[in-house]
């Protein structure tokens, strides 16, 4: 759907503890985490404003955003663990 939220607490309830955690006391995570966020938001905006550039650069917008969350992801399913 245009416009839906898919940030990283939104898109993973379950993890939130270890979502707040990660982004308190690793770095890299926080930076990844927000950077995810960053690149979401710029989505959600683009989707609501009719996207106004390209295909091809939204579709790039839009795997960056899915690589950013599987690496993430792969860092909570690790701590969780």
């Amino acid at each position: 759907m245009l416009g839906e939220d898919h940030s990283l607490i939104n898109e993973f309830p379950e993890y939130q503890d270890i979502i707040v955690q990660l982004s308190q006391s690793n770095e890299a995570f926080a930076k990844g985490a927000k950077q995810y966020d960053a690149l979401d938001k710029e989505i959600r905006e683009l989707e609501l404003k009719g996207a106004p550039i390209n295909d091809e650069s939204m579709h790039q917008l839009k795997h960056d955003r899915a690589e950013l969350k599987d690496s993430l992801f792969q860092r909570l399913a690790s701590e969780k663990a």
